[in-house]
């Protein structure tokens, strides 16, 4: 054995410590990413920088910063987890499908209306599976994801994003929500062209359906939406319609929940084809989970059959 061969090794209770001091650069947020505190996370890094014999970070009473070694250990010490992250991965895989932890990442304008079947579905069928859910919007989702934070996604579809493969669940209408009274309630085979002259209610900022719902103005003709109110969630988003606000775009998946929290709100649907949405799940590709992730995607297809969505095969 050689004297290198003798040398302390780094931790990896260490390694995540310095990984999310570089992400965050500030010690509170990345021990709270972290789950623990700060003076063990602060020890953490203490212990890595001496069993490395370089400093990392330079510690200010105002804020954190990568030193050249920290900067270029940083991309390392990530590399490290993320493969010990595909060996744990691997080794569940081959110990027995559906068994262990699925941390499951979905979208807001999905979990509220596709998470009582998904839930029932592991619940009858998958017993032994420790379903983890974590909704965010999308782009902390693909972060997580990369990042190996969280297995697998649910959400709007196309992404287009590498290393990313998409597992096809079902495509959903947008149905158009009014206020009593409106001209168009209640009315079927509505043009896409009557949003051009429509006050149409949208949600804030990285949301996807804010994004899917200006397309489809786009598409319509629109010059584009003057989005003087907005909401954080569909909930809020139908209120506002039934204040007189506006009008909104609603998945169909949605409209009986947020529809049912107001009184006398009216749906109007579009003449085919309908604008609409996919829903798929969403795996890093390569993953050793790919066979078993497959299979719950086409579990899925079947058990949301009772829903008013079209079930798209992979």
């Amino acid at each position: 054995m050689t004297v290198g061969d003798r040398r302390r090794q780094p931790s990896l209770a260490q390694l995540r410590a310095f990984a999310a001091v570089a992400e965050h650069l500030h010690f509170r947020d990345a021990a709270g990413a972290l789950g623990m505190s700060q003076p063990a996370l602060s020890g953490a890094l203490s212990a890595l920088e001496e069993t490395l014999g370089v400093t990392l970070v330079e510690r200010t009473t105002r804020r954190v910063l990568l030193t050249p070694a920290g900067e270029q250990l940083a991309a390392r010490a990530k590399s490290v987890l993320t493969d010990i992250g595909a060996l744990m991965e691997e080794a569940d895989a081959l110990r027995a499908p559906f068994t262990g932890v699925l941390r499951l990442g979905v979208i807001p304008t999905v979990a509220p209306y596709l998470l009582p079947t998904v839930l029932r579905l592991v619940h009858d069928r998958y017993p032994r599976l420790d379903l983890q859910v974590h909704e965010e919007h999308t782009a902390s989702l693909l972060d997580g994801l990369s990042a190996g934070r969280l297995d697998l996604l649910l959400l709007a579809v196309p992404l287009g994003v590498a290393g990313v493969t998409e597992l096809p669940l079902f495509e959903e209408d947008f149905v158009l929500v009014t206020p009593p009274g409106h001209r168009l309630g209640g009315r079927c085979g509505i043009p896409r062209t009557v949003l051009r002259e429509l006050n149409l209610l949208l949600l804030d900022e990285g949301h996807c359906l804010r994004d899917q719902a200006l397309d489809i103005c786009r598409e319509a003709g629109s010059a584009g939406v003057a989005a003087t109110t907005t909401a954080a969630g569909l909930s809020t988003l139908v209120q506002l319609v039934a204040g007189g606000l506006g009008v909104t775009l609603l998945p169909r998946t949605a409209v009986e929940v947020e529809t049912s929290r107001a009184d006398r709100l009216l749906t109007a649907h579009f003449a085919d084809p309908a604008p609409k949405r996919r829903i798929a799940l969403a795996m890093r590709t390569g993953t050793a989970r790919a066979t078993e992730y497959g299979q719950l995607a086409t579990a899925l297809r079947g058990a949301m059959r009772d829903l008013p969505v079209h079930t798209v095969e992979d």
